[in-house]
């Protein structure tokens, strides 16, 4: 896609915010069609960590990630001594990771064709959970075996400071404010692109607490 189509994109529903050629931010998407959903995502979101609990996981390095995640789909992310990759078994358990509920499918799969990108098919979706000073470093998304599918990333929850940038780890990165019901969509020049979340601030969500809630859907295999 080009530059001149997602300006066009954007100034048709004002919604969409072009973050880089490639990357668009939808503002409230996730609530954009009638009343919040933070109810339904909340009680679909407890029986999904319920299955598969939340977990801070260590990196190749040892370090501990302050962000604790889990994830529902045919295939899930981990990180372990031995590096990251996709599981289709939750190592915890070794049972299959819990199927991803058809109504967050259908919400990513809708916001990537908004931003541009049909035919997105996930077949996993990581689940973060940030508390007050949890954050990600810079990273890319590169674990998956086709870039040709975007990434799209739904924040809840707490607002937060999402660092966007280029395609080398030394580009400046966007601090860019996302706030409940945001969603991110990733894909095509930008699909690369190194990003991550600033230490989350204090606060109280009515719904959803002092966290931040992330679900990243993407393309494993």
């Amino acid at each position: 896609m080009t530059l001149d189509l997602f300006e066009s994109m954007s100034s048709d529903l004002p919604s969409l915010q072009l973050l880089a050629p490639g990357a668009l931010l939808l503002r409230r998407f996730v609530h954009d069609q009638g009343a919040p959903l933070d109810l339904d995502f909340l009680s679909t979101f407890n029986a999904v960590t319920q299955a598969a609990p939340l977990r801070h996981q260590v990196t190749p390095g040892g370090l501990t990630m302050s962000v604790a995640m889990t994830n529902c789909g045919d295939f899930g992310w981990v990180s372990s001594k031995n590096g990251y990759c996709y599981s289709p078994v939750d190592p915890q358990s070794g049972l299959p990771w819990t199927p991803m509920p058809q109504a967050w499918r259908a919400k990513a799969v809708l916001a990537a064709h908004r931003a541009g990108y049909g035919g997105f098919e996930p077949d996993a979706c990581l689940i973060n959970e940030y508390t007050p000073g949890a954050k990600m470093g810079l990273h890319q998304d590169r674990d998956e075996q086709d870039f040709s599918q975007p990434i799209v990333s739904v924040s809840l929850g707490l607002p937060a400071v999402f660092l966007f940038g280029g395609l080398k780890r030394t580009d400046k990165p966007q601090r860019i404010g996302l706030a409940d019901g945001d969603v991110v969509v990733w894909g095509g020049p930008a699909r690369l692109a190194f990003h991550g979340v600033a230490a989350l601030a204090g606060g109280q969500h009515p719904v959803w607490g002092a966290r931040r809630i992330n679900l990243t859907f993407r393309r494993a295999r």
